[in-house]
């Protein structure tokens, strides 16, 4: 899916003289008109004389380029009295990309943009990025004035003027602005373990002359930047063609502000949007300083007053023309979904989506772009663009799909369906079915773009939303069959309407607007269903019952014993048939891990029940339910299937299984796995890895630090609730009981092995078990990481009772069971006789909020600051 939450953005970005200093936002936060012409209507009036020689590209800024030198000139406009000669939204992305999903500069990226103005100041001409997060609303200057002081503006660049024209225009040399790391590349090789640490190596370093754009409301540049290093990491060795001196292509847009006249939308946290917030210290008293627009396109109806009405300006998508014709229908038909929800919201023909047309460019701020991108591994797609971080208005809508997503898919449902299916046609073709993903891939990426955040408990509500990250509908039919017709759903779902009629619907002039869109808000949730957002939805530690990613179902127990269901009738068919003729064996190694781990994610959404906190983004005053913990039936229910996941019987493969996965050649070439279960059993697949594997999915979930506390205050309110230590003993029941046969007890092992060493983690306090313990779910952590010292005296008191338990006993002559707990028994002395850290024997208290006026920190009970 994609990382909206951190929002890259494909973009290209707005310019505009602008108004004076002085006219930020009118109380009404419309724009203000600007004050003075365009540069386009002057562009013809005067050639400098320094590049009169030069190639000359009108647009939104004349442009001289000198391919020979290698610079590139901008004429920009005389200056106003507060020597602002240009106001713009910025942005500089990533033409061409280092193709690591990891490091994640890829080709398309952009950030969302900020307004900068272009001010002279004596012989420099000066890119201030303004800063927006905090203004005033006020009409009074002062009021503006004292806010814009009170924050720390940006000077990002400054260039020499290089000659001034007869009515004040500037011609000024850009080259510097465009190759400065201005994306911050260097920061992100540094940052990433795999990056590292490189400088730009200047001689390497230009504008690329030959694109160069203006078109008539933006302007687009491009550059080489050439980063070098004599110890490249490991994902830049893997993708560049030589990892010490890696070249990207940077791109960087100017583009026109929008005109005035746009009304903003008070973002609501209930609503799925996608929120712009800022400070506005004009706020009255008993209003929150914090403000908050919801970002969406402006789009207005030809009849204001008609209950239906076609869009003045639809929304127009175009796909990239680079990506294949197949790959291209699914990303149109399945983006065009959403004329449906315009539909609901009021609009005839306000949504569309075509192929780019033939000689449009891309990067032209007219087009809104559904971009193609290859990288060596499958990664995160993006929805995204540039919005006017003034109020919120979507200008230039962008969306990076990445190419090897669809090629897992495919393998995926190779894995369930056979790969004998794959462009055979029907129902269980796997590149059907995959073409059926990328559709709703395509929709979801857009919607983004559109203004609609996640929501990932539309899953819950029978598919209500495509803004979710859905799992596939399969299912055993009753032949003990995998049927995969119902895949994937198919068009907008309700929630999407829903979501659509709160952020688009244009009410008639008059109207309490804040009326009605609480009006929709209360008739949706009415009719039953459901928003979760990314703050409960990714993490494996959150509470909410129905916001899980990957999941299928409004129940989430039965959702996952059916999922087990479809796992063991594949596993039980694995074999040739999961790859085409002539691959390699070795292939199956990459192959077996999604089938293996195919319950993954409806693991973490049964988890979510238990220590469960049903509670939705309520508002005072409104209809919906107060929040509470999930019933004690369901949650001892989750438990059950939980720990049926953890059985033996569950993870064991049969002998003809195995011994098909065959080790790669690996070393030099294409044969080499590298997203394979690792082993220690060297050309053998290594079950008892593989086990171990899928139990930490499920020990990590249930037993998350998070989730132990909220069972330990949950059992403080009420004791008849499910408390930790009866789930601990619930898992020791299924952990611990008997196996009749020698490689069900071998696995049994490895399963004792994993929950008593992830206790000892979670008792002995360790900072990083939350996050292990998430990353081996393949989610974030989310909250907390360290077990609280109820939890730990719990754990410790279970695992002093367990070792009692678990001692041999009677078992003389059972060598290897013997052998087995003696070794647990051992490990869990060592837990206990271990020598302590040398540090205080005193528990850390959470940090105490701000409580004075003054603020937090050491000005809480500063004495001599004043």
């Amino acid at each position: 899916m994609c990382r909206f939450l951190i929002l890259l953005s494909v973009a290209t970005l707005l310019v505009a003289c602008g108004p004076k200093e002085s006219d930020e936002v009118s109380q009404a936060a419309t724009i203000e008109p600007a004050e003075k012409s365009s540069p386009e209507k002057t562009a013809d009036q005067w050639t400098p004389d320094a590049v009169k020689k030069l190639e000359r590209k009108d647009g939104f800024l004349t442009l001289f380029v000198d391919e020979k030198e290698g610079q590139v000139f901008a004429q920009f406009p005389a200056s106003d009295d507060d020597g602002v000669s240009l106001r713009a939204i910025y942005a500089s992305g990533l033409t061409s990309g280092l193709g690591s999903n990891p490091v994640g500069l890829d080709r398309g990226l952009f950030e969302n943009g900020a307004v900068i103005a272009f001010r002279r100041a004596g012989s420099k001409l000066i890119a201030e990025q303004e800063n927006w997060k905090y203004r005033a609303s006020s009409e009074n200057p002062l009021e503006r004035k004292a806010v814009r002081e009170s924050f720390a503006r940006s000077f990002i660049w400054a260039g020499e003027v290089t000659e001034t024209g007869p009515a004040g225009e500037l011609l000024v040399d850009i080259s510097s602005f465009l190759t400065r790391d201005g994306l911050g590349v260097q920061a992100a090789l540094k940052s990433h373990p795999q990056g590292g640490s490189f400088s730009i190596a200047k001689d390497r370093t230009f504008p690329d002359t030959k694109n160069i754009l203006a078109f008539p409301d933006n302007v687009e540049f491009d550059s080489f930047m050439t980063l070098v290093s004599d110890k490249p990491g490991r994902e830049v060795r893997a993708t560049a063609a030589d990892g010490r001196a890696v070249t990207l292509v940077v791109h960087h847009s100017l583009v026109r502000l929008p005109d005035a006249g746009y009304e903003p939308r008070e973002f609501d946290p209930r609503s799925g949007a996608i929120d712009v917030p800022h400070y506005d210290f004009s706020a009255p008293l008993d209003e929150q300083i914090i403000k908050t627009y919801a970002r969406r396109y402006r789009l207005e109806k030809e009849d204001p007053n008609a209950e239906k009405s076609p869009a003045k300006n639809p929304i127009v998508f175009y796909v990239d023309s680079g990506a294949p014709p197949e790959i291209r229908d699914a990303l149109i038909e399945g983006a065009s979904w959403w004329a449906d929800a315009f539909e609901a919201a009021g609009f005839e023909d306000a949504f569309r989506v075509e192929p780019l047309p033939q000689g449009a460019h891309p990067r032209d701020a007219r087009y809104n772009v559904i971009s193609w991108t290859h990288r060596q591994t499958r990664g995160w797609s993006y929805g995204g663009g540039i919005a006017d971080p003034r109020t919120g208005e979507m200008i230039k809508g962008s969306v990076i799909l990445g190419s090897q997503r669809v090629r897992q898919d495919r393998m995926i449902f190779e894995g369930l369906a056979g790969a004998a299916n794959s462009g055979a046609g029907g129902e269980n073709d796997p590149v059907n079915i995959a073409l059926k993903r990328i559709r709703q891939l395509s929709a979801h990426e857009v919607g983004h773009s559109l203004g609609f955040a996640h929501n990932f408990a539309a899953s819950t509500n029978d598919r209500a939303s495509v803004m979710d990250y859905p799992a596939p509908f399969v299912t055993v039919d009753g032949a003990g069959s995998l049927d995969l017709s119902n895949a994937y759903d198919v068009g907008i779902g309700d929630w999407d309407k829903a979501a659509a009629k709160w952020l688009y619907t244009q009410f008639p002039e008059g109207t309490d607007q804040q009326r009605e869109v609480n009006k929709i808000i209360d008739e949706t949730y009415a009719s039953g269903l459901r928003f979760v957002g990314d703050s409960e939805g990714r993490s494996v530690a959150t509470a909410n019952p129905y916001g899980s990613v990957w999941d299928n179902g409004g129940d989430a127990v039965k959702a996952l014993r059916d999922t087990m269901a479809v796992r063991r009738v594949a596993l039980d068919n694995f074999g040739e048939g999961a790859i085409k003729k002539g691959r390699p064996m070795a292939a199956l190694q990459a192959v077996i891990v999604p089938i293996y781990l195919y319950h993954r994610y409806q693991i973490a959404a049964a988890a979510k029940l238990v220590g469960g906190y049903d509670f939705t983004y309520k508002e005072n005053g409104d209809e919906l339910n107060p929040a509470n913990p999930v019933p004690d039936d369901v949650q001892r229910a989750a438990l059950a299937a939980i720990a049926e996941t953890v059985d033996p019987a569950a993870l064991s493969l049969s002998d003809e299984t195995v011994n098909l996965i065959s080790p790669s050649l690996g070393g030099f070439g294409s044969n080499n796995i590298t997203e394979a279960f690792e082993g220690n059993t060297g050309p053998v697949f290594d079950l008892l890895a593989a086990a171990d594997s899928a139990a930490t999915l499920s020990l990590a979930a249930v037993l998350h630090p998070d989730r132990a506390a909220r069972l330990v205050d949950f059992k403080s309110r009420d004791q008849s609730r499910l408390g930790l230590l009866e789930v601990l003993q619930s898992l020791e029941r299924t952990i611990f009981a008997e196996q009749q046969s020698s490689r069900n007890r071998a696995i049994a092992h490895r399963v004792q092995t994993r929950f008593v060493s992830t206790l000892i983690n979670m008792s002995g306090g360790n900072a990083a078990v939350g996050e292990a313990q998430a990353a081996a779910v393949g989610l974030s952590s989310g909250g907390g990481q360290v077990a609280t010292p109820d939890v730990q005296a719990i754990i410790d008191l279970y695992l002093k009772g367990l070792r009692t338990r678990i001692s041999p006993g009677l078992l003389e002559g059972q060598t290897t069971e013997r052998a087995h707990r003696e070794w647990l028994m051992a490990n869990i002395d060592r837990h206990f006789e271990r020598p302590a850290p040398a540090r205080m024997p005193v528990v850390t208290s959470p940090d105490t909020p701000p409580g004075s006026p003054i603020g937090g920190g050491f000005m809480e009970t500063c004495w001599h600051c004043d």
